[in-house]
């Protein structure tokens, strides 16, 4: 392999985080903490947010058993991610470009780029409702003001990766304390809670029920996660043996579950909220985020509760732009090997998303911003599982991988997770293009 095709992935930030030497679990488990974050918003998203709210508001808790279940299959699939850039050390796009062909590399990054800018559109809109709501700003106007994150990127990586992760780890900090005060306020009923992480048969038994639980686990992975986590757990700069990359696998599985599980409280806390909230005052037919912060304040009797709730989804929205201008770096030098300039490249990646969202705002007007939402989620459906069975078939090769291939129970786990997310993918996908074709019934 030339050593053009050796490039390294972010090489901006490749190996530039020392790992302290010194044997010291915390001193370590420090140096290694900051990847799984980034990837942990991807799975806090707005576009999580329409289900959970949904979820809540009609079946109380019963939907808590869901979430934990995605979070669990994302927890492998991510770890899965953390070895192969630290066996390899190459990103899941450059692995996919290396042992590929170009015409099938070449699709997959078309694949990739189009997934990613729907998940921008989706981030770019709700951080969008969310100015509106908190500043009664147009919609298009917010589109506009949320693409500044390219500037902060820019501005944060030229000063080190860390102040990147820092950035993300204090929004997400933002965002935990705004529902943990919610939280405080709706008063649930915690045994009724803790009762809904255990798989009930409603769940299947109700075909309402079970399509918005399809929605939860079908909307789990965002394909970009995958290529971003594979990416930056190379900002590390362990010593290149087995022992040293051993440890480093094993503390980037750390860094992320710690991280996922974050995700984890905040996505059960927006269902929580809305099942205490809305489930059991009669308003289980809330859904749309607008409406949800409209009734918040006045059912919960606490007026800062609307606020907080938008600048909870105003902090995840651009969050998770943050981290998805990052991956689009990423797939386009990990596929094509093409070397742009950060500032052309990030606004090329963020143009790709704000074009169709205001010219869908402008000429369709705001309440389409609903059905935009949906699109989102729909094209990121496609794309999951060409992003999913790769990624599964390249940490079970023991050619890429050597003694780091996944070993028999982790493969079997591996596949039957990745089954599972593909097929509620495709069945989530069936039922939307039916309920477009027929939409009265």
């Amino acid at each position: 392999m030339t050593q053009k095709e050796r490039i390294p992935s972010l090489p901006e930030v490749y190996r530039t985080i020392q790992v302290p030497e010194r044997r010291g679990f915390w001193r370590k488990m420090l140096a290694y903490a900051g990847p799984g974050y980034l990837v942990a918003v991807g799975y806090m998203d707005p576009g999580n947010w329409a289900t959970d709210l949904a979820g809540g508001a009609q079946f109380g808790y019963l939907l808590l058993s869901v979430i934990l279940l995605s979070n669990l299959m994302a927890i492998v699939l991510q770890a899965l991610c953390v070895k192969l850039g630290v066996a390899t050390g190459r990103d899941l796009a450059q692995v996919c470009r290396d042992n590929y062909s170009p015409r099938v590399s070449f699709v997959l990054w078309i694949l990739c780029e189009i997934a990613i800018a729907a998940c921008d559109l989706a981030e770019l809109v709700g951080s969008a409702i969310a100015l509106q709501l908190l500043f009664n700003i147009p919609l298009a106007v917010g589109v506009c003001i949320t693409a500044l994150d390219v500037m902060m990127v820019l501005f944060l990586q030229g000063k080190g990766f860390r102040y990147v992760e820092a950035l993300v780890i204090t929004i997400m900090t933002i965002i935990g304390s705004c529902f943990i005060i919610e939280l405080i306020v709706a008063r649930p009923e915690w045994g009724a809670v803790f009762q809904g992480f255990i798989p009930q048969p409603e769940v299947v038994q109700n075909p309402t029920a079970l399509y918005i639980a399809i929605g939860i686990l079908g909307a789990t992975v965002m394909p970009h996660n995958l290529y971003l986590h594979s990416s930056i757990v190379q900002t590390r700069a362990w010593q290149e043996t087995i022992e040293k990359k051993r440890e480093a696998i094993n503390f980037g599985m750390i860094d992320s579950t710690v991280a996922l599980s974050i995700a984890l409280f905040i996505n059960a806390a927006i269902l929580i909220l809305s099942a205490a909230t809305f489930h059991f005052s009669n308003h289980q037919d809330v859904a749309e985020i607008q409406d949800a912060y409209k009734l918040l304040s006045p059912v919960l009797g606490f007026a800062p509760a609307s606020i907080l709730f938008a600048v909870a989804l105003l902090a995840s929205g651009q969050n998770s732009t943050l981290t998805g201008t990052l991956a689009g770096q990423i797939v386009m030098e990990g596929f094509l090997q093409i070397k742009l300039r950060p500032w052309m490249r990030r606004l090329l990646t963020r143009m790709v998303a704000i074009v169709p969202a205001l010219l869908t705002i402008l000429f369709l007007g705001e309440g389409s911003t609903t059905n935009l939402l949906i699109l989102s989620q729909v094209i990121l459906s496609l794309q999951l599982s060409f992003a999913v069975v790769p990624l599964v078939m390249f940490t079970s090769d023991r050619r890429l991988m050597g003694e780091f291939v996944n070993p028999r129970w982790l493969k079997v786990l591996a596949y039957t997770v990745s089954t599972i997310i593909v097929g509620l993918n495709a069945w989530l996908l069936w039922e939307t293009f039916l309920g477009w074709l027929h939409p009265g019934q």
